[in-house]
């Protein structure tokens, strides 16, 4: 199973759709938050199962604040990440996420990619496809593969 992570796209979708077209096909794409808009557009363009939460930025979007569900054998938490204070830390974050007896959370905001897997809890962020605040600010996404054992790898990729 092959899973495409994006966050923070802000509705200049040129760079997801480079994506898509790179690594068509997926079983899957999560976005984080930060679509302002562009919900049907990456619906449409994915030709797959879409996970979509709104985050700071999404006003009026259709789409839940908050999402949860299932990734083979693993639960998932996905959220944008501004109600729990992930420019400061991701402690808050993680916290909530075991609480909800979730097995990865997800989320955005910072614009900077993370993959912190911990012992009962990974923590993924897949930066920004439109506005990289990481060293060297290149376009990021997170590529989540399940192996035929069920184990989850996860790869940070650039633009």
């Amino acid at each position: 199973m092959k899973i495409l992570i994006v966050s923070d796209t802000h509705r200049r979708d040129e760079n997801f759709l480079r994506v898509m077209d790179q690594v068509r096909p997926v079983d899957m794409v999560v976005h984080c938050g930060d679509v302002e808009g562009s919900e049907r557009l990456i619906e449409e363009a994915a030709g797959c199962p879409v996970k979509m939460v709104r985050g700071n930025n999404d006003f009026l979007s259709p789409v839940p604040r908050e999402a949860e569900f299932m990734i083979g054998d693993y639960r998932v938490w996905l959220t944008h990440g501004h109600n729990y204070c992930v420019y400061m830390n991701y402690e808050t974050i993680k916290q909530e996420a075991r609480d909800r007896e979730a097995d990865i959370v997800m989320c955005g905001h910072t614009h900077k990619p993370v993959i912190d897997i911990g012992r009962n809890l990974t923590l993924i962020n897949p930066g920004s496809l439109s506005y990289p605040r990481q060293e060297g600010r290149r376009p990021s996404y997170i590529l989540m593969e399940v192996d035929g054992n069920g184990e989850a790898h996860y790869t940070v990729n650039y633009l």
